[in-house]
């Protein structure tokens, strides 16, 4: 187990998937749920918590104050519930998961985060959501200086949502899954049954189940692990699923690209984001004219999937957030939808 590392005026760019941001005034890396609680405690000011970077945008000017990065921790089992830190890689939880047989996370294979980062935005995929089987969740309150344990029906979880986004001062630490041993979700989604159908897979297995997964992330660019020095620099899907109006709704329809009827992606829309009127961001995106590939300069839209912003050698926090706003107000403009990111932005931005 490697000690706590503190530094000065480090770089936070590598600590990111995009690869590209400012200094943080101190830099605290910690591995353990012990090193992270003490370096959240002894932080002269309210502290950035930053577990694998994959979902997140940090400014050129950096972030002043500590920033703690913790990836690590510990997950056990109680019964058919898992117990696991905040710091530990999404997908190892869901391994773990599947080699003890257990039913509720396996939709969710490979989403890049970690344990903390996906409870903060309620991460799902194919049908499964984080607070379908989180039970509680351990905090640091920074305003009342104690670790709390709180039911998870106190965050109010949405699609992509949860009341923690909005009380910087509570720190997720630990979290608690009620696992099944028996399935809890079919397969519903069509990518992930064209996919299954073509493997042949036996989707009432978990193991069967969580390749087809795999394979269907891996086709739409979707797999990213932090230590692969080739991954793709990019934050996953940029933009949230907007709720749109039923004119828009089908009007949106003729991007689809796959050949569905509009009765059959509003069916996936409510599966993916709660809402036959969530739309899919990236139609949103074809629709107001953007298309995959599309450059501006260091910049550019992944050439598999128009959701993703992707950086390249050069790149800037400041160019991406320029591209962004430029998708934001040409949507706005020419759709009159609003759509809003899904990567949290870090630091100061103009």
């Amino acid at each position: 187990m490697k000690q706590m590392l503190i530094q000065t005026k480090a770089p936070l760019a590598p600590y990111t998937s995009l690869r590209v941001g400012g200094d943080a005034e101190t830099l605290v890396v910690c591995e353990t749920y012990t090193d992270t609680l003490e370096a959240i405690k002894t932080s002269p000011s309210q502290p950035t918590l930053l577990g694998f970077g994959s979902n997140s945008l940090v400014s050129e000017a950096g972030l002043p104050g500590t920033t703690i990065v913790w990836r690590g921790g510990a997950i056990e089992r109680h019964n058919n519930t898992l117990i696991v830190d905040a710091g530990v890689w999404w997908d190892d939880l869901v391994k773990f998961a599947i080699k003890e047989d257990l039913w509720g996370l396996e939709l969710m294979s490979e989403i890049p985060s970690s344990v903390g980062g996906a409870i903060f935005g309620n991460i799902a995929a194919y049908g499964q959501q984080v607070s379908d089987t989180l039970e509680w969740i351990e905090v640091y309150n920074q305003e009342t200086l104690a670790v709390e344990k709180r039911d998870a029906s106190e965050f109010h979880f949405a699609y992509r949502e949860s009341s923690l986004q909005s009380t910087p001062h509570l720190y997720i630490l630990r979290a608690s899954f009620a696992l099944s041993a028996s399935p809890l979700h079919t397969l519903r989604y069509e990518s992930a049954i064209t996919t299954a159908n073509e493997l042949q897979c036996d989707t009432d297995t978990l193991t069967g189940l969580r390749e087809v997964i795999i394979e269907t992330r891996r086709r739409a660019g979707s797999i990213y692990h932090p230590n692969d020095p080739q991954a793709e620099r990019t934050a996953g899907s940029f933009f949230k699923n907007p709720l749109v109006t039923t004119e828009q709704a089908i009007e949106l329809a003729r991007f689809d690209e796959t050949g569905k009827t509009l009765a059959r992606i509003q069916e996936q829309s409510a599966i993916h984001g709660g809402s036959a009127l969530r739309a899919s961001a990236a139609h949103v995106l074809l629709a107001a004219g953007f298309s995959r590939g599309q450059t501006w300069g260091r910049v550019r839209l992944h050439n598999r999937h128009v959701l993703k912003i992707e950086t390249l050698e050069g790149a800037t926090a400041s160019d991406v957030y320029t591209v962004a706003q430029e998708i934001i107000s040409t949507v706005k403009e020419q759709l009159d939808i609003t759509i809003t990111p899904e990567v949290r932005f870090l630091g100061k931005f103009n």
